[in-house]
């Protein structure tokens, strides 16, 4: 990825999208404390986000037909310097763009490249990814021969459920179900595509596919397929993997999401804070010498309020 001239001395307007989920003001205050301007974006003009951040867009919605000329009129308009995507519905088409927005706009999208978004997005393609890489997988079909069935494209657990009935497999696929212990693995890679950060936690607990809850856990066996999987597919920036510790002790990959998430704040809080990487390698070539992993710290989420005064 092209590196702006001194980079790392400017103070650099940084767009992230989906400011009105639960999970959004950890990367905001991210944004803030690595010394940058945050440019928040949503659909909806009244989220919090709008409030915590230093600026915001109101982002026009994800199947508007003049989406990404309405999206490249605000680039422009906001002065943004880089975009961190995060919404799974638009990753695959920030990703085409990165090169041409750079070159026309002079913005830097942090993004992996395109093929790789593509596979990951495709549960399916995943799916054959990790079984032509000897990757271990659960067994999956687009046909309906396993009790689990959920969309090939789609987020957190929406669509997703465990039925005997006969489902309308169009866009779908089954799945084996797993039971034991999920993991979430947070990974930075750097501008090279190498990985810096290998961090997995246990997910303690989940709500509406958002984790609330979790612990960093030095599992030597879920590092070292993560790291092998970075070998085969280039990631830059931020990247989460999936997976299950059966209770024989072993292991089973079920997705990637070639983003930033939201419980990447357990990440961020056990090494350090990953938007100043992305702004000090990935876009200023600087080398990164990582920080020793805090193992065992631990992570609980609450609720916090908003107080917008009159206006």
């Amino acid at each position: 990825m092209p590196a702006p001239a001194q980079v790392n001395s400017r103070k650099l307007r940084i767009l992230t999208e989906a400011s009105g989920s639960l999970t959004a003001g950890y990367l905001i205050k991210s944004i803030q404390e690595a010394g940058h301007v945050c440019v928040a974006s949503d659909i909806d003009p009244h989220c919090f986000g709008s409030v915590l951040a230093d600026d915001f867009v109101l982002m026009p919605r994800a199947g508007d037909p003049e989406l990404w000329p309405k999206i490249e009129r605000l680039l422009v308009e906001a002065r943004i310097d880089v975009v961190i995507p995060s919404l799974d519905e638009t990753l695959l088409g920030w990703s085409e763009r990165s090169a041409s927005l750079h070159e026309r706009l002079a913005v830097q999208v942090v993004v992996s490249d395109s093929e790789t978004v593509a596979i990951c997005q495709d549960k399916w393609r995943t799916y054959e990814f990790f079984v032509a890489n000897g990757v271990p997988t659960p067994a999956t079909s687009l046909k309906q021969d396993y009790p689990l069935v959920k969309p090939r494209f789609g987020r957190g657990g929406s669509g997703v459920r465990i039925t005997g009935q006969p489902v309308d497999m169009a866009g779908m696929l089954s799945q084996e179900p797993l039971t034991g212990v999920e993991y979430t693995v947070d990974v930075f890679c750097d501008r090279a595509a190498q990985p810096v950060y290998v961090v997995p936690r246990r997910r303690m607990d989940v709500r509406g596919g958002k984790s609330t809850g979790g612990v960093v856990e030095d599992n030597e066996s879920i590092s070292r397929w993560v790291r092998e999987v970075c070998r085969r597919l280039r990631f830059v920036g931020p990247v989460n993997f999936q997976c299950f510790v059966l209770p024989d002790g072993s292991l089973r990959f079920v997705e990637i999401n070639p983003r930033i998430a939201g419980g990447m704040a357990l990440a961020f809080a056990a090494t350090e804070n990953w938007i100043g990487l992305m702004v000090r390698n990935i876009l200023g070539g600087e080398p990164i010498a990582p920080l020793p992993i805090q193992w065992g710290l631990e992570m609980r989420r609450y609720y916090a309020e908003v107080f917008i005064p009159a206006r």
